[in-house]
């Protein structure tokens, strides 16, 4: 990950490692000046080995590696800043994932704005026999994204996403609504049912 830097300061010298008396020695000096140009980001990579880590002041290259550990892949065009917002609440959305507030978060990160989830079950209860269930039979889940100005949708791109996120047996409908003040124009709400996510809706 990490290659030699011309110029680099080490910052644990050789030289200072040594008796005071081989100090004054100038060929020991500049052969160990080379030595340490050469361990520089070695050592300075040790050094800061929790800055690695921490998603806040990972490298660039170093980002993608971490954001495997944590079961994250973000697209390869994604802003920096987008990828470590991406890491740093991974493991949480991974806890909530495959329902309505993992969906949503998922939404959220890859839109900026904050999506109108409808599912197609409900809860009810009665204290009457052959009360008829709330929602509907077929598993269905509505994602309503309303464009933020200057930041256009990319309808593949969300709908590989929440492909990934609803459960296998839920087919869903995704609506793409212009931003606010914009004209609204008429939005298919008819999802492919027979596809394991259909994408229903015209783009806004």
């Amino acid at each position: 990950m990490r290659a030699a830097v011309p110029g680099l300061p080490t910052p644990h010298p050789l030289i200072d490692q040594l008796p005071a008396v081989y100090l004054e020695q100038d060929f020991l000096r500049r052969f160990l000046e080379a030595l340490d140009e050469v361990l520089a980001p070695v050592l300075l990579t040790i050094d800061n080995v929790p800055a690695y880590l921490d998603h806040r002041t990972a490298p660039d290259d170093f980002l993608d590696w971490l954001a495997g550990w944590v079961a994250v892949e973000p697209h390869e065009d994604s802003p920096t800043n987008h990828r470590r917002t991406a890491v740093r609440g991974a493991v949480a959305r991974h806890a909530r994932r495959g329902t309505l507030g993992g969906l949503a978060d998922a939404v959220r990160l890859e839109t900026g704005t904050e999506p109108e989830i409808a599912e197609s079950g409900g809860t009810a209860w009665s204290t009457s026999p052959n009360t008829p269930l709330p929602g509907s039979a077929v598993p269905w889940v509505t994602i309503r994204v309303r464009a933020a100005e200057g930041r256009p949708l990319d309808r593949v791109r969300l709908e590989e996403l929440i492909d990934t996120e609803v459960p296998a047996h839920v087919g869903f409908t995704l609506e793409l609504l212009p931003p606010d003040g914009a004209a609204d124009r008429d939005v298919d709400q008819d999802g492919d049912a027979g596809r394991r996510g259909g994408a229903g809706g015209a783009e806004g």
